[in-house]
């Protein structure tokens, strides 16, 4: 056991004990929760946008200096854990060439968007189905690829906007749901946007001066909203800030819990084991090492850490969309999970 597992584990069980009693006080509706995993997600999604949307509108311009440094790292982590590894797709070699190269110059910055499109188009061609969807991921790649050249850079922001919706559309198609617990948290996620793209809540002029330092509305408004007049220069902001945060939680709480096999919820104990027979010990300690360090960075130049992390996570938001493209082609057999033994190790 690796000196960062003897950490965890130390840390776990004391938050498993704490857990445990609590759910023994609320009785019988904690029960309905720990058995019912449709319920723990809805709750968990209507908890995840409730609270960005408050602190939307409570503190908007920290939400969006603060977000990519907490929750950056791990949420990219989480991106490669079930596109990547949990799907064994990194085992598909034709794959892992044909839509791997595209998305390292995409993470590189060469022509990104186009990287990126070509990306989705290889996973598409490579994928195993029909080829009809493979035609219409084609297809319109193709057409985005063109609209992508003659606007330029504008394609970009489009892009940065887009792609905290990806994660709402890559959870839906994850696992099925009964009933109305699959609509609510796309409901809420819609109620809440509208809320604030419409102007029917938003925040404070105390709140909008709110910012830190170097990282005020002009700040995000010149990196988000060049060049649109108000008031809808500062709700597309707002609503960036509310997405962003909400793709965070999906990737953080939402996917890892409809992808876990058993419906009951795992002790964090098992949480950690899991993890670290997903990544390896050496990849969890240099995932630790880069979120330590952009802690670090961010206490001295939070302006210059939030962008380093955008600079180091640009390949993520593309590897979505060729999970989107393999996801649509292929359905979810060919993001179902195939480690052996996940039952005994959790129990």
């Amino acid at each position: 056991m690796t000196v960062l597992s003897q950490i965890a584990q130390g840390i776990a069980r004391p938050l498993d004990r704490a857990r445990v009693e609590v759910l023994r006080s609320f009785g019988a509706p904690a029960r309905f929760f720990v058995r019912r995993r449709e319920a723990r997600v809805l709750a968990g999604g209507l908890l995840v946008i409730g609270a960005a949307f408050a602190l939307t509108i409570v503190a908007p311009f920290w939400l969006l200096a603060l977000g990519p440094v907490i929750w950056g790292i791990p949420h990219v982590l989480s991106d490669f854990r079930y596109l990547v590894l949990r799907p064994h797709l990194h085992h598909r070699f034709w794959l892992v060439l044909g839509v791997g190269i595209p998305l390292i110059l995409a993470g590189t910055g060469w022509y990104p968007v186009q990287s990126g499109l070509v990306a989705a188009a290889m996973a598409a061609l490579l994928a195993r189905g029909v080829w009809w969807k493979k035609a219409i991921v084609i297809a319109t790649g193709a057409a985005l690829f063109w609209l992508s050249v003659r606007v330029g850079h504008l394609s970009l922001l489009v892009f940065a906007h887009a792609h905290n919706f990806i994660a709402l559309a890559l959870w839906w198609s994850w696992r099925p749901a009964d009933g109305v617990w699959r609509w609510g948290v796309p409901a809420a996620f819609c109620i809440a946007a509208a809320a604030l793209w419409w102007g029917w809540a938003g925040p404070s002029g105390f709140s909008v001066a709110w910012a830190p330092a170097g990282m005020g509305g002009d700040y995000h408004l010149g990196q988000l909203a060049p060049g649109l007049a108000e008031p809808w220069a500062l709700r597309l902001v707002l609503l960036f800030a509310f997405a962003q945060a909400v793709h965070y939680g999906i990737w953080l709480r939402l996917i890892p819990e409809d992808d876990r096999p058993q419906p009951s919820p795992r002790t964090f104990a098992a949480s950690y084991r899991a993890l670290e027979r997903d990544f390896g010990p050496a990849l969890l300690v240099i995932s630790v090492v880069l979120m330590s360090g952009l802690a670090l960075w961010a206490v001295f130049d939070l302006v210059e850490a939030r962008t380093g992390y955008l600079r180091m996570a640009l390949f993520h938001g593309y590897l979505e969309l060729a999970a989107a493209a393999l996801l649509f082609v292929e359905g979810r057999r060919g993001f179902e999970a195939t480690a052996s033994g996940e039952g005994e190790a959790d129990s």
